[in-house]
């Protein structure tokens, strides 16, 4: 009896090592996830991404306080409602330059503007936030004089639709379609509309914002040191 139990036990694990080596054979182990890759340099790591210094050079401390906003510019950012700030990793850096046709034909591009403000505005005619700001933009151009300041609206709609709604909403700045050119970053990686970059006077990129920005937020970015 005993011996008979225990050709029985023996035949049961046999059974089960067998099984299990169709398992495995079947669907093999399951891996580890691999570990992240090292960049191999800076330009590798996406803007998000802080890089760490690993030696703090004079030139990069400087660089980092340049781009650091001012007490103005954190005082405005703090008490935004309609917006939040975004693209910091830009913040201080030159605006890489861009040429686009506005809705009457005329050519634009940003590196022209370089001794005033530029306020770059990305919007579609669809979006309702897009429309409120509307009143805002048109507002702030009454408000602040062409020479000190260029607003320009970008939509990647085509021309005649933009021209169209333009005029039944008698908009008083610069509308502009991107919809046949491909911008740099950051201005390329626009997700989210409204999106707008405040760019002061040298052509560096000073605030970068999502949502709705009131024309008093505009008008105290664009004055802010």
């Amino acid at each position: 009896m005993a011996t008979k139990s225990n050709y029985s036990t023996c035949r049961i694990a046999a059974l089960s090592l067998a099984c299990g080596l169709v398992w495995v054979g079947l669907y093999g182990c399951k891996k580890a996830p691999p570990e992240p890759a090292e960049p191999e340099s800076a330009n590798d790591v996406p803007l998000s991404t802080p890089v760490a210094d690993t030696a703090e050079s004079p030139i990069e401390v400087a660089k980092s306080l340049f781009s650091e906003p001012t007490a103005n510019l954190k005082n405005i950012i703090s008490q935004a409602k309609t917006w939040q700030p975004s693209f910091e990793a830009w913040w201080g850096k030159i605006a890489p330059d861009f040429t686009l046709t506005d809705i009457e034909g005329n050519v634009h591009k940003l590196s022209s503007y370089r001794g005033k403000a530029v306020f770059v505005v990305f919007w579609t005619t669809w979006v309702p936030t897009c429309k409120l700001e509307i009143p805002h933009l048109k507002e702030l151009r009454d408000g602040v004089p062409e020479d000190q300041l260029a607003i320009l609206s970008i939509s990647n709609e085509l021309p005649a639709p933009l021209k169209e709604f333009a005029s039944a909403q008698e908009i008083n700045y610069t509308v502009l379609s991107s919809s046949a050119t491909t911008l740099p970053a950051p201005f390329g990686q626009v997700e989210y509309i409204p999106s707008s970059f405040f760019v002061d006077s040298e052509g560096r990129i000073k605030l970068a914002a999502t949502g709705l920005v009131p024309a008093a937020d505009a008008k105290a970015v664009v004055e802010a040191n």
